[in-house]
């Protein structure tokens, strides 16, 4: 959730609306040959000895001092809730990706460990409640924005973890590997990405009734913070309209508290000019401040995923996606699949559509979605080696096929069947988003 714009950033100049909507139009899909692949990983931060308890904030300001002292490749950030986050450079190959995180991530855990810590693999936190450990304008204006709506804000910023994967917009021309496809297929494919790697099923201790409980509060976040727009075939057109009818955050200011304005779109912000002019800069700020499952910036980065089980689970969303965005008869398959779902969304711009919403709570119990993840996931096991994936990794896409995907099951129904008693079943289920 760690957010900087690349491309985006200008001097402290009043923002026309055309001059807005020209560099939303012009920065958001970069198009040319998919060649480049990054990933996102964010961990929860728990005690090795008793991971229910929390770690003090004292404790995380001094390792994490430590590992900002650490060599890595990849951009080592700090999420509200005291999550880590490590961002990967655009990588030339899969391979290249995983061998150059997996090294930091082998890095950061040498540090944590020294001091009793450990990375966990969880969409969301089991047993935490939200505390926040980054005291910062940003995050201040975050929280009481998003109290509004009520909780989930809180829990989405401060005990939430993902793996994103960022991929090429793709080609300007029609066809398999355009961007007009990739995009669509992104927010459709969403769908079973999210249910394959289902992995918050807890919140409090005890089951929520939803596989990602994770995905449940970024859909109570609601639409204009956390939807995305609705699907046509210009998506230019369509994500510039999405950024200026989109509900402003906050008015940051040099000094004191910042402004929030309730219910002032950017639009309206530029034609009234109140509180202040924005600049460009608070577009670059804004755009920040969206969070929906697919965003456009430059490329595409895909936000649906929990994080992962074990030190490398983080690899299999990686390669699937990879494989299946960036091999021509792997997409071309994906499209195929995962065509018939769409009806489920009855034309409502993701999460907030029936097919996230069955993806979230029943994952691959649905079986729907587990047919759809299924032909996606041979498809991606026979793409891997075209892509020059290497043993190690077409071997973890393997093992989650068969140990999860053709059982119908997901990381999350691990949890699940826990003899502490989450084995009970769905009970307590939580309100729909």
């Amino acid at each position: 959730m760690s957010d900087t714009v690349s491309g985006c950033t200008r001097p402290r100049t009043t923002a026309t609306e055309a001059e807005v909507e020209a560099l939303v139009h012009g920065i958001c899909f970069k198009t040319g040959p998919p060649t480049r692949l990054g990933v996102e990983v964010e961990w929860l931060v728990h005690e090795l000895r008793a991971p229910r308890l929390p770690v003090s904030p004292e404790r995380l300001d001094a390792v994490y001092t430590a590992l900002r002292a650490v060599p890595l490749r990849s951009a080592l950030t700090v999420e509200p809730g005291g999550q880590l986050e490590l961002s990967s450079l655009p990588a030339a190959s899969l391979t290249e990706c995983v061998d150059t995180v997996s090294a930091d991530l082998a890095a950061v855990r040498a540090v944590l460990r020294e001091d009793g810590l450990g990375l966990v693999g969880l969409g969301h936190d089991p047993w935490q409640v939200p505390r926040r450990f980054l005291r910062q304008p940003r995050y201040d204006a975050m929280e009481a924005c998003l109290d509004r709506g009520g909780p989930a804000g809180r829990y989405m910023m401060c005990t939430s973890a993902s793996v994103q994967v960022c991929l090429d917009a793709g080609h300007e021309e029609p066809g398999p590997l355009g961007h007009v496809r990739r995009w669509w297929l992104a927010h459709q494919l969403g769908a079973v990405l999210l249910a394959a790697f289902a992995n918050s099923p807890l919140a409090g201790g005890r089951p929520t009734g939803w596989r990602s409980t994770r995905q449940l509060r970024w859909a109570q976040i609601g639409t204009g913070r956390a939807g995305g727009p609705a699907l046509d075939t210009d998506p230019r057109g369509t994500w510039t309209r999405h950024v200026l009818d989109a509900p402003v955050m906050c008015v940051r200011r040099d000094g004191g508290p910042w402004d929030l304005p309730e219910g002032l779109t950017f639009r309206e912000w530029i034609r009234s000019g109140r509180p202040r002019p924005p600049t460009l800069e608070d577009l670059d700020y804004h755009l920040t401040t969206l969070f929906p499952p697919v965003r456009p910036r430059g490329h595409l980065e895909l936000r649906m995923i929990d994080a992962q089980p074990g030190d490398d689970g983080w690899r299999v969303p990686l390669a699937v996606t990879a494989a299946l965005f960036d091999d021509p008869e792997a997409t071309e398959t994906a499209y195929r699949a995962v065509k018939p779902l769409t009806e489920r969304t009855l034309g409502r711009p993701a999460p907030h559509n029936p097919l996230y919403e069955d993806a979230a709570r029943d994952a691959l119990t649905d079986p729907e979605l587990r047919e759809a993840a299924v032909t996606c996931f041979e498809a991606a096991l026979a793409a891997l080696p075209r892509l020059g994936a290497t043993t190690e990794v077409t071997d973890a896409v393997a093992g989650h096929l068969e140990r999860y995907v053709r059982r119908g099951r997901c990381p999350a129904d691990d949890l699940l069947d826990m003899p502490d008693g989450a084995s009970r079943g769905p009970h307590g289920r939580e309100t729909r988003p």
